[in-house]
C-alpha cells in the first residue's frame, strides 16, 4: 500500500476513470513508472471487483 489518498465518490461503475484516478495520484507522488505499472497490470488482470480489490490494496481511498 501506497500513502497516496484518492477520492472514489462519483466513479461507481467506471474502471476507467477509477484507473485514471489511482494512475495520475500516483504519478504527482512521485511513485516510478515501473511500480505504476504493477498496479495497472494488477487492477485489469481481472473483473471490475478484482479493479476494485486491487486499488484497496495500492492507494487510500476516500
Amino acid at each position: 500500500m501506497t500513502n497516496v489518498k484518492v477520492r472514489l465518490v462519483g466513479e461507481d461503475g467506471n474502471a476507467f476513470a477509477i484507473l485514471g484516478r489511482c494512475r495520475a495520484a500516483m504519478r504527482k507522488a512521485g511513485y516510478p513508472q515501473a511500480f505504476i505499472d504493477a498496479f495497472v497490470t494488477e487492477a485489469t488482470a481481472g473483473n471490475y471487483d478484482d479493479l476494485l480489490a486491487a486499488v484497496m490494496r495500492y492507494v487510500v481511498v476516500e
